[in-house]
């Protein structure tokens, strides 16, 4: 369905550009980044809004997904039944939508926006049914290499109104298989040990509540210390302190990068560092820098943006207390 109505209304002229094959390299290094020149993206894309805060409130005169062309619209999804995620959101659970549509200005094919409860007109800090549909989504693909993401205000999102993107890129990740160590393993809830650190979840069938649960909890505590943060959702293998490139991926991991604001920062010549890019997906804005990227300079770039190793340890105990 997504690919299909994807593709029409791509044939049918929506986007900004068109989008097809995208020139694509493998970074040579062992953390195996996925560089792609995406020029008309880093031209094309909506001005972001004016960002002071994580904890931002939702403004009626900015531009939000009430106000896109109708036609952008792929699709609604609805759950059939509630979940212990879905009585903590609301109270009348049966009706609570996510409407899917199209990315104008598209990193990827597939690329859409997962947009929860479009109308109550939430601000861009994650729910637990928007990190719900998220790990569904990617669970109901027959296609593994669907990713989810989220970025938070002050991690580039560009507009102020509750939204995941979602996209296909046919390619294995490292983090899909990367190491982690427990932190608080009846919450499912690791360190990744490879760079870039962050938190990492492990979400199967039979524990998706308490995973969702554990999520929100964690960026409920990075919204209140207004702190930005990514996340990327993609199927992966158990978390394991060695790393196994052949465990099977039957699981889904969410990973949740805290890092620093880029409220009025310049943006970098080569890429943004953003959910996509934390995940060793780097879409590339201009022919030079994708032609000459080496996993040392891609990481000097994304280390700018990354909490100390002082702060990220503490807001990894203030975590555990409060988890």
């Amino acid at each position: 369905m997504l690919r299909t109505g994807w593709t029409e209304k791509r044939n049918a002229g929506l986007f900004r550009y068109h989008l097809d094959d995208l020139e694509t390299r493998i970074l040579p290094g062992p953390c195996g980044y996925i560089a792609q020149l995406n020029i008309l993206r880093g031209i094309e894309r909506r001005k972001p809004q004016e960002i002071l805060s994580v904890r931002q409130d939702f403004d009626t005169r900015q531009f939000s997904f009430n106000k896109i062309n109708p036609k952008e619209l792929l699709f609604e999804l609805q759950k059939e039944t509630e979940s212990s995620c879905d009585a903590r959101c609301h109270q009348n659970a049966s009706k609570r939508k996510c409407k899917v549509i199209i990315n104008v200005s598209p990193l990827e094919f597939g690329h859409c926006l997962l947009v929860p409860e479009p109308e109550r007109c939430h601000p861009q800090i994650l729910t637990p049914l928007a990190v719900q549909m998220g790990i569904e989504t990617v669970l109901l693909s027959a296609d593994p290499g669907f990713r989810v993401g989220f970025n938070s205000l002050g991690g580039f999102a560009s507009v102020n109104h509750l939204h995941l993107h979602g996209y296909y890129l046919n390619h294995q990740l490292r983090i899909e298989t990367s190491p982690a160590e427990p932190i608080l393993p009846e919450k499912h809830l690791y360190c990744l040990l490879d760079f870039p650190g962050g938190f990492l979840f492990y979400a199967q069938g039979s524990n998706l509540d308490l995973v969702v649960n554990a999520v929100c909890s964690l960026t409920d505590i990075m919204v209140d210390r207004n702190i930005a943060h990514n996340l990327f959702i993609t199927r992966g293998c158990p978390p394991r302190r060695e790393r196994d490139p052949s465990s099977s991926r039957n699981g889904v991991r969410v990973i949740v990068w805290p890092r620093v604001s880029s409220f009025g920062a310049k943006e970098e010549s080569a890429f943004n560092v953003a959910l996509c890019e934390l995940a060793g997906h780097l879409p590339f804005k201009n022919k030079e820098d994708y032609e000459t990227a080496t996993e040392d300079g891609v990481q000097d770039i994304i280390r700018k943006y990354l909490l100390p190793q002082e702060e990220f340890s503490e807001l990894q105990k203030h975590v555990v207390k409060c988890l």
